[in-house]
């Protein structure tokens, strides 16, 4: 129900002051609720379902701008205050005071030709309360600021009674210091007095003290050269010692040098002996005439540690190592001098639990110092520049005689194929490794 549009001339609506508005929101607020539908305006409909305080504060704005457009709405609200509270608006209008926000909120919602007059006298009215309540702030602000002015009053007054205390205290203690500095005064210059005499007995102090220091270190020198002396006889001594125990270990040497060619010239005697008395038969034995059957040329593959094991008991067995196929298999975080002399270590060992002869052989290209010296029972050798160190295993098979058992550990395929051909046995580097972790 919208009817009525807006008059084009100055209304009472315009300009109205917050009483009277407040006063048409509660009004009107309060007959949205229980108006028909029909009769509610679609823009206040939503107001319906909000209690009064709340649909008062809340939709103030849209009730009043409501309330001005619409003289029907206006006529509604009207109608349902006479009909639900019969006479209040009539009260409010009649008891009023002039300026009274109520009486000029009932004059607008009743058309009354006073209401443009009832409306400026509550706009007055309001003002004048708003001038109230501000001087009633400045008065109270006023006498905050007395009570305050007061308190600072008092404080300036303890201020200055506490000033005083302060710069009678301060004089007294001034006094007092001075009297401090002249008796630490006397007692510097006793001080004093004192202080030049220990420097003078601090300097013939120091005069004897550097008296003995000199002889001290004239007493040290002589010592010192007494015991240069002694320690040079001492170093000669020890030099005449080292070379004796040299001599006598050189001496030893040569004797086991001479003991070993004196045992090689037996041997060779009694072999030519042998060989002269014809013993032992330097033809074929019967089973080599034997038709119809040859013997196996190639070596075996001792691929198991029983099979090692049965190898290294045999006597006069030669075993050949690839040094760097073994190390770089057991042990490759180590450096290659590290991995050389860990491995020369570790043949060296069995070396002395088999008695096998043990050559272990690494390639040269890549020593850049002079190789490390063979350990005792173990042959060391390094490839020569632009020779493999492959080749040198397979030179050093061919070398040894027919018969003579031969092992090489290795895991290149073609150095164990190439020395199997030739009768050599092949062990694999773990395998070695594990016969040699087991010591």
């Amino acid at each position: 129900m919208t009817g009525g549009a807006a008059p084009t001339t100055a209304s009472p609506w315009d300009g109205l002051p917050e009483p009277v508005r407040a006063r048409l929101a509660e009004l009107a607020g309060a007959a949205v609720a229980g108006l028909p539908a029909p009769d509610v305006p679609a823009p206040l409909r939503r107001f319906a379902r909000f209690t009064p305080a709340k649909r008062a504060r809340l939709g103030e704005a849209a009730l009043v701008g409501e309330l001005r457009r619409s003289a029907a709405f206006r006529a509604a609200v009207v109608a349902w205050w006479d009909e639900h509270r019969p006479g209040e608006l009539a009260v409010e209008s009649r008891a009023g005071e002039p300026g009274d926000a109520a009486a000029a909120a009932v004059a607008l919602l009743t058309d009354d030709p006073a209401a443009a007059e009832a409306v400026r006298l509550a706009g007055r009215r309001a003002e004048a309360g708003e001038l109230r309540a501000e001087r009633d702030a400045a008065l109270a602000r006023v006498e905050k600021l007395a009570v305050e002015l007061e308190r600072l009053r008092e404080d300036l007054a303890q201020a200055r009674a506490g000033a005083r205390t302060a710069d009678e205290r301060r004089d007294a203690e001034f006094q007092q210091l001075r009297r401090r500095v002249g008796e630490q005064g006397a007692r510097l210059r006793a001080l004093s007095d004192a202080l030049a005499e220990a420097e003078a007995e601090a300097r013939a102090a120091a005069e004897r003290a550097a008296a003995e220091l000199a002889a001290a270190r004239d007493q040290r020198d002589r010592e010192r050269t007494r015991a240069d002396a002694e320690r040079r006889r001492a170093d000669r001594a020890a030099a005449e010692v080292a070379a004796a125990r040299q001599a006598a270990r050189e001496a030893r040497q040569a004797d086991e040098v001479r003991l070993g060619l004196l045992v090689d010239t037996l041997s060779g005697a009694l072999t030519g002996l042998r060989r002269e008395l014809a013993l032992g038969g330097g033809g074929p034995r019967p089973g080599d005439l034997v038709a119809g059957a040859g013997a196996a040329r190639a070596g075996g593959a001792a691929d198991t540690p029983a099979a090692l094991d049965t190898l290294l008991a045999v006597p006069s067995l030669h075993l050949i190592v690839d040094g760097y196929n073994v190390t770089k298999t057991g042990y490759p975080e180590l450096t290659l001098a590290d991995q050389r002399n860990r491995l020369v270590g570790q043949l060296a060992a069995l070396a002395a639990r088999t008695g096998a002869e043990v050559t272990v052989v690494f390639d040269g290209a890549g020593v850049t110092a002079a190789p490390a010296r063979g350990t005792r029972g173990v042959r060391v050798l390094f490839s020569d520049p632009g020779v493999a160190a492959d080749d040198v295993i397979r030179a050093l098979v061919a070398a040894e005689p027919q018969g003579r058992p031969v092992l090489v550990a290795t895991s290149d395929r073609a150095v164990v194929a190439s020395v199997r051909e030739v009768g050599a046995h092949a062990v694999p580097s773990a395998l070695l490794l594990a016969r040699l972790g087991r010591g």
